[in-house]
């Protein structure tokens, strides 16, 4: 008579993985209640034995060394229960990212303008990529679907090119493993990410994200793993599916490429993305975990008026999130196409989540990682030098078509802004604007659609901003 397996490992736990150097490793699953499971790595001394729960479930943590670069011994992991015995092969130790958030950190290599070059060279078998499954839930889940598998042209053509590139840089530069988790979907909103509890324990998230849902009749439906574009809206149902499962993992931080789908808001977006990242960090418990983001793209949103401004004050909300400790915002205006929500260069966007990582968590402190950050103005009649912080201005103020600044605007006492001319003078910006004689505020890329050219000499783009405090008028009712 054939036995029925018990022994099971969670999900994402298999050959192929890559493990996080330096910290433990839980190794979880199912298996005959009361029995004893035993786990060794090839790395250990000795092995590990635990004891299965009443429920059937078990955790063991082993410990991890820590890789010299150019280490990329493949190793092998067991676990053995009575007669059963499961065994992960072609295992790395190294660096291990999760990416999450919407369509454009979707949007995959076979999608990019270059894709047929780019996957060509993707032949990097030391990077591991895992793409979950798309599914739902309205309770916290413990598995996922969704295997590991060697970086090569055919699995990295429908894998994430933002995560692709930002590991791939990694890789490089780090000389080691690196494993990519990619756990998200396109069209889905913030709050989709965060868990129930989180959501009803804040006064504003409750009242503006989860008790809407609650109240509506689509909280009382059945729930599957399905796609509709509203359900990747609806809260927390993401977050348990998707996000949850991964709590035992140990990683190094976090990637996220996610907002078009909350552009509206304002404050109960910068607080909402407080506490996902604070929920997230408390889930995986592994400290402030590192969580790097990105701004969203130029787009006119079929709206073809260069002075509506509605998605800067949206990325102005988004660079707000980084108030919050190890955190950072990358910059997309320069990489934007005005037409197509979903720009095809993500080259760029990868690297500079990269060039954040190395120098932020990895200690590459010579690594450029910001573009010109808005430091001060200065009013000379009717001139206006605006000025950058220092630490951002790596290799000078320069514009990558070789052409003067654009999109800078400059308004009086009025409160209307005028298109305004502006010069790079050494390590300042000069602002001239004709139509103002006394000007009290500038504006630099503040509009919906913008493409920049302003950068420093790292090619790194300069951050929108503006001067003034002004009540956005269009907007000033909402989440406020």
């Amino acid at each position: 008579m054939k036995i029925l397996s018990i022994l099971m490992l969670a999900a994402g736990l298999q050959s192929n993985m890559v493990v996080q150097q330096n910290r433990p490793f839980a190794v979880s699953g199912k298996a005959g209640a009361g029995s004893v499971v035993t786990i060794w790595a090839d790395w250990m001394a000795s092995a590990v034995d635990v004891r299965v729960d009443s429920q059937g479930d078990f955790l063991g943590i082993i410990p991890v060394p820590e890789v010299r670069p150019g280490d990329y011994s493949k190793h092998r992991v067991t676990v053995s229960s009575g007669d059963e015995k499961l065994v992960l092969d072609n295992v790395l130790i190294g660096e291990v990212w999760f990416c999450s958030g919407q369509s454009n950190m979707q949007f995959a290599m076979k999608e990019l303008l270059d894709s047929t070059a780019e996957i060509a060279a993707a032949d990097h078998p030391n990077i591991r990529l895992f793409n979950t499954g798309l599914n739902f839930s309205p309770a916290p889940l413990d598995s996922v679907t969704g295997r590991w598998e060697e970086c090569s042209p055919g699995t990295a053509r429908s894998f994430s090119a933002v995560a692709y590139f930002f590991g791939r840089m990694l890789q490089q530069r780090l000389n080691l493993p690196v494993g990519l988790i990619f756990s998200g979907i396109g069209a889905s909103a913030a709050q989709a990410y965060v868990p129930q509890s989180v959501l009803a324990a804040d006064t504003q998230l409750n009242s503006v994200y989860l008790q809407p849902y609650l109240s509506s009749p689509r909280s009382k439906e059945k729930i599957n793993g399905g796609f509709t574009f509203e359900k990747v809206t609806r809260p927390f149902l993401l977050y348990n599916a998707m996000i949850h499962p991964f709590r035992h993992f140990s990683i190094r931080g976090i990637c996220w490429y996610q907002g078009e789908s909350n552009r509206m808001e304002r404050r109960s977006y910068t607080r909402l993305m407080q506490a996902m990242i604070g929920s997230w960090r408390e889930a995986f418990s592994q400290g402030e975990l590192p969580f790097f983001y990105v701004q969203i793209a130029p787009f006119f949103y079929d709206k073809e008026d260069p002075a509506l401004a509605d998605e800067a004050f949206f990325r102005e909300a988004q660079e707000h999130i980084s108030v919050l400790g190890n955190t950072a915002m990358v910059i997309t205006m320069d990489v934007g196409e005005v037409k197509n929500l979903h720009p095809k260069n993500k080259k760029p966007i990868g690297l500079r989540l990269a060039r954040t990582a190395l120098n932020r968590v990895y200690g590459d402190l010579g690594m450029a990682y910001r573009g010109p950050v808005f430091r001060n103005m200065e009013i000379h009649r009717r001139e206006v030098w605006i000025y950058f912080q220092d630490s951002t201005l790596a290799g000078g103020l320069t514009t990558n078509d070789g052409k003067d600044p654009a999109f800078f605007t400059v308004a009086g006492d009025d409160h209307v802004f005028h298109p305004a001319t502006a010069v790079v003078d050494g390590q300042r910006i000069v602002v001239r604007c004709a139509a103002v004689k006394h000007p009290v505020a500038v504006r630099y890329a503040f509009t919906n659609y913008p493409v920049t050219n302003l950068q420093n000499g790292e090619g790194l783009p300069a951050v929108p901003f503006r001067t003034d405090r002004w009540v956005e008028k269009a907007m000033d009712r909402i989440n406020e």
